[in-house]
């Protein structure tokens, strides 16, 4: 049983080794070019002014950024981009609008901080009254 175990690991690191190099490898062009497809950040584009942010809909009566900034003629590059990228993909996988995806992104952030959606720590230990 070991021996088909060593077997099995020595091939998938054999074949791991000729996927990261075949580049390199004398193969044919059809081979070469042999991806495994993957979620690919290659097709976001940044949005890196108020206005482009508003155009694709990082905006809302909540969140008014064409009131609050682009109309008051705020000179800052924009909404933080690794935040508004977070945003979009929520909107796109959860089929949610802006408000909904910036509450599950702060839901998100907050659970990973240790703290409960109502603002209360989850930590035990934590003392929230005196």
């Amino acid at each position: 049983m070991l021996f088909y175990i060593s077997i099995f690991a020595f091939s998938a690191l054999l074949f791991m080794i000729l996927y990261r190099y075949r580049a390199h490898l004398p193969l044919p062009e059809r081979l070469r070019s042999l991806s495994i497809p993957h979620i690919s950040r290659e097709n976001y584009a940044p949005l890196s002014t108020f206005a482009d942010q508003a155009n694709a809909g990082m905006t809302s009566s909540t969140f008014d950024i064409e009131a609050d900034n682009i109309f008051q003629g705020d000179a800052r590059v924009g909404l933080d981009e690794q935040g508004t990228q977070e945003v979009m993909e929520i909107m796109r996988r959860e089929h949610v609008n802006f408000d909904q995806a910036r509450l599950i992104r702060h839901n998100r952030y907050l659970a990973a901080n240790g703290i409960d959606p109502s603002g209360m720590p989850l930590d035990a230990k934590a003392v929230t009254r005196l």
